[in-house]
């Protein structure tokens, strides 16, 4: 069984790339979004910056995880 620190650094490393997979995810959204409002759908488009405002802030959340978990 893995000790706690090996544990740890497991559970930053995936939280980790589930971070950049967000980022990747919010940045294909502020693309759609751009798409929406020139195509006239601002409504469509206010909740795709919704999503996107959600998926920032939820980032912040992790990033603090991350840290936590790398200083145990």
């Amino acid at each position: 069984m893995p000790d706690s620190s090996e544990a740890n650094i497991a559970t930053a490393d995936a939280l980790t790339l589930l971070l950049h997979n967000q980022h990747a995810i919010c940045a294909a959204i502020e693309e759609v979004t751009k798409w929406l409002l020139e195509s006239g759908l601002e409504n469509i488009a206010a909740n795709a910056i919704g999503a996107m405002e959600t998926l920032d802030k939820n980032a912040q959340g992790i990033t603090d995880a991350i840290m936590r978990l790398r200083q145990s």
